[in-house]
């Protein structure tokens, strides 16, 4: 492979698309471009053909070069950039959607794999970070959120974002209200009530919204630890009804098998131990929530909805647990608490 220096210090493993040199040394010759050895990205713009095509990180970074000056990245691959976990491109045509490029309201015309916006971009939604324009956190987001497919999606990404720390609930509302008139406020405006900032996964957010929406329960508490009355840790389900006693968890793949799932059963009998009713979500049911909705309601009529005073559990956090249930809380750890209190978090 053609041997060009890394785009970034930060993210040597990426390559920066170059456009083609009569000598040779900083790109492909006419002759070289025409061979196997360099891969054509868009506008006169080549690749060693060995770089990775599937990475999102340089998937990104590609796409890019149809940004005019004042443009930037935008959507979920500005918040694949800046840190946000949940946030790959993975689910679109072939798997994979395609990279928004924010014009600034110049057209240009769309490549494969990459969209085009050209809605007005206020140069002070626009970062540099690592070497590339994205568009700000919170910009990214509400795109995302104003064109979702669905409302309960659009709730999913502020979710995420928040999952990551990017972006708050309380400062996506603040940019939602100053930009009222865009396209796919409103859609904006149904997330904000319905999205979370401790869900740690995209079904946990639709597990909860069916739970809420389509079984008509109270609203479950997301991912808070349960201790029994001597402040040890039993377990901290994805939801919890705190007033009724009943806790959900998603399964998907991974945790029906295996050592996992044994982990699995172990945690729900310490749940039944102490007197909470447990109901799981799988991964059919994120299509259809009716077969959740009869396993909840169920899991309610044999609830105990024991007082509080008379619980064997609480949610009371001992003095040693430091909370982490906010991004306002996340963001305020140093560099040790992090690691030790997010240690299980998903990161890029």
């Amino acid at each position: 492979m053609h041997e060009l220096p890394p785009f970034h210090p930060s993210r040597p493993e990426l390559v920066a698309p170059v456009r083609l040199d009569r000598t040779g040394e900083n790109g492909p010759t006419v002759g070289q471009a025409r061979g196997k050895a360099w891969r054509k990205i868009s506008r006169g713009f080549y690749v060693p053909a060995g770089v990775a095509a599937d990475d999102p990180n340089q998937r990104i970074l590609e796409a890019s070069v149809l940004a005019p000056h004042d443009g930037a990245v935008t959507g979920w691959a500005a918040l694949h950039w800046l840190g946000g976990a949940w946030f790959d491109g993975s689910r679109g045509v072939n798997g994979r959607r395609p990279v928004v490029v924010a014009t600034a309201g110049r057209t240009v015309r769309e490549r494969p794999g990459i969209a085009i916006s050209e809605e007005r971009l206020d140069p002070r939604d626009v970062v540099c970070v690592d070497g590339l324009r994205v568009t700000t956190a919170v910009r990214s987001a509400c795109f995302e959120m104003r064109y979702a497919p669905s409302d309960r999606a659009a709730a999913v990404v502020l979710s995420m974002a928040a999952y990551s720390d990017l972006v708050s609930i309380a400062e996506m509302a603040a940019y939602a209200a100053a930009h009222s008139g865009w396209t796919g406020i409103p859609r904006c405006r149904w997330a904000l009530g319905h999205a979370v900032e401790n869900a740690w996964s995209p079904p946990e957010v639709l597990m909860g919204l069916a739970w809420q929406l389509d079984a008509g329960h109270p609203r479950p508490l997301f991912n808070v630890p349960v201790f029994d009355r001597e402040g040890r840790h039993i377990g901290t389900p994805d939801l919890i009804d705190p007033e009724a006693g009943v806790t959900g968890e998603y399964a998907g793949e991974l945790h029906l098998e295996g050592q996992q799932r044994a982990v699995d059963l172990r945690r729900e009998a310490d749940f039944r131990r102490v007197g909470l009713e447990p109901v799981t979500m799988v991964g059919s049911d994120l299509g259809d929530s009716s077969f959740f909705v009869h396993r909840l309601d169920d899991a309610y009529r044999r609830a105990r909805h024991v007082p509080a005073a008379k619980r064997e559990w609480t949610l009371e956090l001992p003095h040693w647990w430091v909370p982490t249930h906010t991004v306002e809380q996340r963001r305020a750890l140093d560099v040790e608490q992090r690691r030790l209190w997010l240690r299980h978090r998903r990161v890029v």
